[in-house]
Order: C-alpha cells, then structure tokens, then sequence
C-alpha cells in the first residue's frame, strides 16, 4: 500500500503504533543505568565493560542513523522500520540472556544499529500520513513520548529489578522489550503504510568508514586509558581519530565536487553556525547525559541504594525536562539565543548545586537534598534544547535540512558517548586513586563523582560562552508596503 494524497485514514493508530517503538527504544537507553552496578556485580564487569555497555550502544546508533534513514528512503520506510523493531526485539533478549559482559556489549551495539533502523522512519512515516494542518499536533506526540520514556525508564528498571521476576536480577530490563516488540511488528504490518521507493538514491559507506573508524579510534582509549595505564599507542590512537575526522571532511567534499551522495552534505562544513552549533550540541550532551550512569553507582555502589532507590532519585531531572519542553512550546520561535544560555547556565548552576550536595554526604544520603538540584538541571536543559536545535539548523539550505537534522541527532548520541568517556576517566580514575591509598568506601565514592561533575559544569559554560558567536535565526515581519517578508533578528 502506498500513502496516497490525501490523508491516511489510519493515521491515528499507525502513529501509537510508531510512537510504541519510540518509546521502547527511548525506556531502553534510561532504564540501562540504574540496573549497571546490579550488572556488574552478577557479571564480574570491569569499570571500563561497564562504560562499554552505555556506550557500545550510543555508539552504534549515532553512527547509523543517517545512512539508514537513507536506506528507508532507498527501499521502503515500513520495511527498514519493521526490520528494525525485530532486530531489536531479537536483540534485547540476547542482552537479557547474556552469558558474560563480553556477549552483552555486543549485543548492546547489535540493539544500537537496529534502534538507529526504527527511529528516522519513525518521523518520516509521520510526516507523509499527516496533512500539514495537523502534523505539528501529531509531532507534538513525539517530544511527549520522549519525555515520558525518560521518566519510565528508571522507574520500570528499579521495579522489574527490585521484583526479581523469576529469579532473573537485571535480565528482565531487556526482556520486557520482547512482548513490546512482537505487538508492534503485528500492529505495524497491519496498519502502518508503505512508502514510496527511491532505488536511485545512494548510501556513501565511504564516509560511513572513514567516520567509524574515527571516532572509535578517539573513544575507545578514553574509555580503556585508565585501565591500560596510560600506554603511548593510546595518544597514537587518539590523534589518529583526530586525523580520521580532517580525512573525513576532506573525503565528503571530494565526493561532492563529483556529485556522488554524501553522509554529511559537504555544503554543511562551510556553513558555520552549523559547524559552531554542532560543536555546542556535542558539548552539551555530553555533560548532560553522562552524568546519570555515575551517579547510579555512586548512589547503588557506594551506599546500598536498590536499583528502585536510584531511579526514583534520579526522576526529578526528567521530569524537568518534560515541564521545560513543555513550556518551550508556548514560547515559539523568540529568544533562541538567550534562551540556550538561561538553560546552560540553569544546568551549570543545578549541577553545581549537586556537586556541593554529593561533598556534604556523609555515611548516608539523603536523597532529598538531590532533588532541587536535579529538577533545576532538568528544567534548564529542556529550556535549552530545542532554541539550540532550531538556531544551528537555521541556516541550513532546505535541501540539506534533513541531513542536517539527522546529523545533529547523531552528535547528541556522539556527544553522550564521549561524555561516558571522560566524566568516566575523572570518576574512576579518582575512585581507584582513593582506594588504593586506603580511604573509605563512603568518601572515596564521594570524591569521585564530585570530581566526575565538574566535567559537566565546565561543559555547560562552554555553551554558554559559545552563544555569543551563534547567528541567531530570522523570523519575518510584515513589510509596510507588504510586497515582501523583512527578516529581522529573533
């Protein structure tokens, strides 16, 4: 079945059946942390295998994103989202059946890929079943489910780990993804429309070579560094990756100058409020997103809290974000620019305010004293997130806005992993520091993820800085004699 022109009749319950994938595979990325220190311990996981198994999969699905959004406008949008729901349906239970740490980071990477087949065809599908008069109240559906997945996640985890159904521990977290999973491929194959084809189009796995290599080549030694000790090859790998990402600019504009497709539209790299807002998204997830695997440890790890304990602590920082976004939308298209420095310096205050919290722990913790600082956290990022979005992709020609959009989704996953990296560097490399010269459990845990967060806060002032040198968007006013839009600053 094809969509025809006018609007999909079914559109309703195909768009519950989609938002259903989004949200297993946003419920997915939260509930992971509070189960990691269960994890651990049930697998004999080092702190390094433990990053792996966040970052394996954000890795995978930043990386896989664009091309297989364009593989669903090559071969079929509900053929690639439906390959991707079972794939990651196939793949959850292999997570929640792994034998050791080593089967689950690949599966974790294997659930990546196939996350980054459903989520770009979620919103493409959505786009064509919908007449323009009602796609903004349809997407609006998207940031709800979003928010609430983020809640969810830490809730669910916390229950199904603290039920232990079955005797299973933290294996149920990726299980309950199969019954999900099984009713979405049938809701889908039943309601769901298919999509036009365009077999011409074409995928640049070049690129898509020459980039995983480099960014694999800069993470995986920030993530090991401390465990290996700190070897030369490490920097050799490091200023490999770096090397990569010059060879990758280089590679996509040559391939532009002969007209072949490109992973990133060659035309963004000279467009530089994109190259800058880019930069800042990158900055900016990886200060906020990192932050929630350490702090899970801190609080299971170091001072006996259940998984359930952890997560409900944790669920003023979403919920922030859910009120924020919510509020951002009555706010329109005003005040980008201060709008993304009120919220980083929101976030930077609010992470402040939890680094003096977490250094006035004792041998307990309250965990009340962490709820203002996280909501404040929660509530600067979502005034922050979406005036960044729209003032880096404003100046994008609309024919590469799609790439564009894709990209920034891949450097929000990029910017969690290389968060994960060197807030992980700081916090075990402090922890193992503070063990090794005798100190307590209880301070040695406290120091760490006080160290661990002032990564976050200088993160969030760079972002804060950086506004200045942001081009904020137009929006056009009435001209007096009306013959034409005037644009004028936001």
């Amino acid at each position: 079945m094809t969509v025809p022109d006018t609007a999909y009749p079914r559109r309703w319950a195909a768009l519950a059946t989609l938002l259903a994938a989004a949200f297993m595979n946003m419920v997915d990325v939260s509930i992971v942390n509070v189960a990691l220190p269960r994890l651990q311990q049930s697998l004999g996981a080092t702190s390094s295998e433990i990053e792996w198994v966040v970052a394996s999969y954000v890795l995978a699905f930043a990386l896989a994103l664009l091309p297989f959004g364009r593989l669903g406008d090559q071969v079929g949008r509900k053929r690639i989202f439906m390959l991707g729901v079972a794939g990651f349906t196939l793949f959850s239970a292999l997570c929640g059946l792994a034998p050791n740490v080593e089967v689950l980071i690949g599966a974790r990477a294997a659930q990546g890929i196939t996350g980054a087949m459903m989520m770009p065809q979620v919103l493409a599908i959505a786009q064509v079943m919908f007449p323009p008069q009602e796609r903004a109240h349809a997407f609006s559906f998207f940031g709800l489910t979003a928010g609430l997945g983020s809640v969810a996640g830490p809730l669910i985890g916390g229950l199904l780990i603290g039920g232990d159904l079955l005797g299973l521990d933290w294996r149920p977290i990726f299980l309950v993804n199969i019954p999900v999973g099984i009713a979405v491929l049938l809701a889908a194959r039943a309601i769901v429309p298919a999509t036009d084809r365009h077999p011409n189009l074409t995928n640049d796995w070049g690129g898509i070579a020459i980039a995983t290599a480099s960014i694999l080549l800069v993470i995986f030694p920030l993530i090991e560094g401390h465990t290996l000790g700190w070897p030369r090859w490490v920097f050799a790998m490091i200023a490999a990756g770096l090397a990569g990402v010059a060879l990758f600019v280089v590679y996509e504009r040559a391939r532009a100058a002969r007209g072949l497709s490109q992973l990133l539209p060659a035309s963004l790299f000279s467009n530089a409020n994109f190259v800058l807002g880019g930069g800042m998204v990158l900055i900016f997830f990886s200060g906020a997103m990192s932050i929630f695997l350490f702090l899970a440890i801190f609080l299971q790890q170091g001072f006996g809290f259940t998984p359930l304990q952890s997560g409900l602590t944790t669920i003023p920082f979403p919920a922030g974000v859910l009120v924020a976004s919510v509020l951002n939308g009555r706010v329109g298209s005003r005040w980008h620019r201060g709008r993304i420095v009120v919220g980083a310096l929101m976030l930077l205050a609010g992470m402040f305010w939890l680094r003096l919290a977490v250094q006035g722990v004792g041998d307990a913790v309250d965990h009340w004293r962490f709820l203002l600082p996280l909501l404040l956290s929660g509530l600067g990022m979502g005034v922050a997130i979406a005036p960044l979005m729209q003032t880096t992709l404003a100046g994008v020609p609309p024919h590469d806005s799609g790439s564009g959009a894709g990209s920034l989704q891949s450097l929000q996953q990029l910017g969690a992993a290389f968060g994960i990296a060197i807030a992980g560097q700081i916090f075990f490399s402090s922890l193992t520091g503070s063990f090794a010269t005798g100190a307590a459990p209880h301070p040695a845990f406290t120091g760490a993820l006080a160290g661990a967060l002032v990564y976050s806060i200088c993160s969030f002032l760079v972002v804060a800085l950086l506004v200045v040198f942001l081009t904020p968007p137009k929006r056009y006013a009435a001209p007096q004699d009306a013959s034409r839009p005037v644009p004028v600053e936001a």
